[in-house]
């Protein structure tokens, strides 16, 4: 119970110190987390059903942050090409200099992660990385 507390809270603190950062750019960290997979993305865009899928969150998730960000004119959403009826979210430019400026603030900050070293840092991955391999985020 203390361990599971304790990644509660700190989840909590961080996602909330994250949030404060990205504020003067109308970004959460969910939304900032969905910019940069699009940038990643070699086309730029992606189906709504793959962002879900890589953020490994619910579609009516991804739906209403995608809602946000089209408002915001960070992406626009347009039908898939291959299929005709899927969504694509594709990042505007607009979006890309937000998540090099937020993405600059962020490492500035250090990821609100400044408080620990590369080495602690590096133990806290491989421990979570038990967790993660066995929900099946990634193998081992």
């Amino acid at each position: 119970m203390a361990a599971v507390t304790s990644i509660m809270r700190a989840h909590q603190i961080l996602l909330a110190q994250l949030d404060t950062l990205l504020k003067p750019y109308d970004l959460t960290f969910a939304r900032y987390e969905a910019l940069v997979l699009l940038t990643f993305s070699r086309a730029g865009s992606l189906p709504l059903s793959k962002i879900g899928e890589r953020l490994m969150v619910h579609p009516t998730s991804v739906t209403n942050t995608v809602d946000r960000l089209e408002r915001a004119g960070l992406v626009r959403r347009m039908r898939n090409p291959r299929d005709g009826r899927g969504v694509l979210a594709e990042i505007t430019d607009e979006g890309r200099d937000i998540v090099r400026r937020a993405t600059a603030d962020l490492m500035g900050a250090g990821f609100c992660m400044g408080m620990y070293d590369d080495a602690e840092l590096g133990e806290m991955f491989d421990l979570l990385k038990t967790l993660r391999v066995a929900a099946g985020d990634f193998g081992p």
